[in-house]
């Protein structure tokens, strides 16, 4: 018996160093929820209320369309947040009790799994991909065109240099603790380690497709028709 328990014990695969910290560390959801409230109300409700630091140009028809815009965006962003919060409490993974006919019940994994990290790839992707081109941009290697019925007037360099320094870094910071968070999540709802292998295999390879995707759709301009 003792010879079998460490035969099973040798075979058993080890765990690396992102599969440890992911296990046990929590402040990444933390974090991001900072880092949401953060973008949410010092840029988007600021922006929604008129704040002019940041804008790189005057949209039309602000107050039927940017404004709402920035607070619905605002909005959504606080909610993400907290519900990255969630992915670590106990009460985030059963129904609430003001839910009829199912309150209480646990929460199946990939209900939460599945849109944490299509949320955290277009996260990581816009933020690799706007970076990547913002520097292309400002190097003068290629051109980038906005929709003119979105501006009246834009500075497309100051622009440039808004999103490469602050934008798209939250972005991509925002990605990074989301997926850490999401990794948590999937070991403590029970993934196991090579399930868990695999699927970070295949989604980083996902990731960078996406990325590859927006990079192309900027740099080439079919940016509209992907709804980016």
């Amino acid at each position: 018996m003792q010879k079998t328990t460490i035969n099973n014990m040798a075979r058993a695969p080890k765990w690396n160093a992102f599969e440890r910290f992911t296990k046990r560390a929590v402040w990444p959801a933390y974090a991001g929820c900072v880092w949401a409230l953060i973008y949410a109300v010092f840029v988007r409700f600021y922006q929604a209320a008129g704040g002019a630091i940041g804008m790189s140009g005057q949209p039309r028809n602000p107050e039927l369309g940017f404004y709402m815009a920035s607070y619905l965006a605002g909005v959504s962003i606080m909610i993400c947040g907290f519900i990255l919060v969630g992915l670590v409490k106990p009460w985030g993974r059963t129904v609430p009790a003001w839910v009829p006919w199912i309150a209480g019940k646990p929460v199946h994994r990939a209900i939460i799994l599945i849109p944490t990290l299509l949320c955290t790839a277009f996260l990581l992707a816009h933020g690799a991909a706007g970076i990547v081109t913002r520097a292309l941009f400002l190097a003068g290697i290629i051109a980038i065109n906005l929709p003119e019925h979105h501006w009246i007037d834009i500075d497309l360099h100051d622009m440039a240099l808004w999103d490469l320094l602050a934008y798209e870094p939250w972005f991509l910071i925002m990605g990074l603790l989301s997926g850490l968070t999401a990794a948590h999540y999937a070991q403590a709802s029970g993934v196991s380690l090579p399930a868990l292998r695999r699927g970070t295999a295949l989604y980083l390879m996902f990731v960078v497709l996406l990325t590859t995707l927006f990079v192309c759709a900027i740099a080439f301009d079919f940016v509209d028709k992907i709804s980016f």
